[in-house]
């Protein structure tokens, strides 16, 4: 395993506050702070929540991979956010408790256990931290003073707007990270309701007054109000990580307003620009379209798990998900389709086969010409992964220096490469290395198939059957084998079974 002290590599990443790939130096090595925009708990997770958050999950175990000590904080939004994104609107949360009469908490246990059920079926490692915007009300109405002592927000009407004008008049750049131009924001801006109150119809709420029948309130110096969504993420990330931090992530949908909006609150706060590199995925579209809801084109995780929704020929596992979602670079757009998919369910099975496998492999000592092409060109898979991942997690490229590597593994266990011909050393290295990548980089595991010992019964039988030349049965046990989506592998010196690819 590497460390950050002989990298193979440089990891660059792709940083959207400049518009390139910039080589990763952490504040204070080896210590690296990430922050991960998490969900409103106000409905049930969606796909491209899942790919921003699988985005994460592989920069935090490669990170990791390489010696580094991540402290990663993903929050929870259970207050604040409002219904269109800006200061207008219910809060999301406060309107589905209405709806569903229920008190505003039970909604924000019900969807977060549900967030939290969701990515454990996709094997996302749980961050270091994980935060509660309700659970730092007074830090944010602390930021929220500190900000009218510093002549960058001001109160209207009960409420607390972040001041913008004022923020760029002492020379900062509001839209810097979204490379919108205020003054043409200034002349898309229309006058909504409720903007009376600001002074700028661009400013946005640090805190705001609460209506006497909003469910979810708080007493301030500004009377009783809920805090602005913007503010929630500033304060959290700051107090776990710092006025400055490494990596703050999120979903494309992000970057404006909302992360433009940390950036001036952080800056506002400390004078200082508060994260070092800003990373965005991309979205999801299905069949070439834009996933919507108003399309009827949206469809849930479980619903892709049971293969429910109209538009899925057949249901699709949590890894063969993960598998598709690893096959593009997570800043371009992933196009879901069944074909897709199908190809997807048919790689991971191939490479989990591949690791069943590695995991049975043993070294036989034994003096042999050592095959040095072959040892090369393992060596160049294993160094093209590593060279993938330090080019802005191109998780699609070392994929397919995974597959490279599974072609020697399969070649070790048929017999057609001895480990011998490679050596002690280079065959552990290819070995652990496969494991590694596959499970503990890329979190690809293998799925229980059911009843285990069934099938392990069933192999026994089918040999035992075999073996008395019972043929008919064993023709009737490799068509049971095949209902299972599996199948049975006769090789020279045993008999195992594998996924049907």
């Amino acid at each position: 395993m590497h460390t950050f002290a002989d990298m193979p590599h440089t990891l660059r990443l792709y940083n959207s506050l400049t518009r390139q790939k910039e080589e990763f130096k952490p504040i204070n090595p080896p210590f690296v702070g990430l922050y991960v925009c998490g969900p409103t708990v106000y409905n049930y997770v969606h796909l491209g929540n899942v790919r921003t958050f699988l985005t994460f999950d592989i920069l935090y175990r490669y990170l990791q991979h390489l010696g580094y000590r991540v402290r990663y904080v993903r929050n929870i939004t259970d207050v604040g956010h409002l219904s269109d994104d800006a200061d207008q609107g219910e809060d999301k949360i406060g309107k589905m408790a209405r709806l569903e009469q229920l008190e505003p908490m039970e909604i924000v246990q019900r969807y977060t256990n549900d967030f939290h059920r969701v990515l454990e079926k996709f094997n996302l490692l749980p961050p270091s931290i994980e935060p509660t915007a309700t659970g730092h009300i007074l830090e944010q109405i602390e930021a929220t003073k500190a900000l009218i002592d510093k002549g960058l927000a001001y109160e209207s009407n009960g409420s607390v707007y972040f001041d913008i004008a004022g923020y760029n008049n002492k020379g900062n750049e509001y839209g810097k990270l979204s490379g919108r131009v205020l003054d043409e924001l200034l002349v898309e801006s229309r006058e909504l309701e409720g903007t009376e109150e600001k002074r700028n119809p661009l400013d946005f709420a640090l805190w705001k007054k609460a209506a006497p029948e909003h469910i979810m309130q708080w007493n301030s110096p500004w009377g009783k109000g809920f805090p602005g969504w913007h503010l929630e993420c500033t304060c959290m990330s700051t107090k776990y990580l710092g006025e400055e931090f490494d990596i703050h992530g999120g979903g494309m949908d992000l970057k404006f307003p909302h992360h433009e909006c940390e950036i001036a609150q952080g800056k506002g706060l400390s004078g200082k620009d508060p994260v070092r590199i800003w990373m965005h995925s991309n979205m999801l579209t299905v069949n070439g379209q834009k996933m919507s809801k108003s399309l009827g084109n949206s469809f849930l995780p479980n619903e892709l798990f049971s293969g429910s929704h109209p538009l899925l020929e057949q249901a699709y596992s949590p890894m063969t998900a993960r598998f598709f979602m690893l096959q593009s670079q997570y800043r371009s757009t992933l196009d879901f389709s069944n074909e897709a998919l199908k190809a997807a369910e048919k790689g991971y099975k191939r490479l989990i086969n591949g690791l069943k496998v590695a995991k049975s492999l043993n070294y036989q000592f034994s003096q042999t010409e050592p095959d040095l092409k072959k040892i090369q060109e393992i060596e160049t898979s294993l160094k093209g992964f590593h060279e993938a991942l330090c080019d802005d997690l191109n998780t699609s490229v070392a994929l397919a220096e995974l597959f490279n590597l599974l072609k020697f593994i399969n070649m070790l266990n048929t017999g057609q490469l001895s480990a011998a011909a490679l050596g002690e050393r280079p065959f552990r290295d290819l070995v652990q290395n496969f494991i590694d990548f596959t499970e503990n980089i890329l979190g690809l595991i293998e799925e229980p198939v059911g009843a285990e010992h069934l099938t392990e019964g069933m192999l026994e039988l089918y040999k035992e059957y075999k073996s008395s030349k019972e043929y008919g049965k064993v023709d009737q046990i490799r068509s049971w084998f095949r209902q299972q989506g599996l199948v049975i592998k006769d090789l020279k010196d045993r008999i195992e079974w594998a996924y049907a690819e």
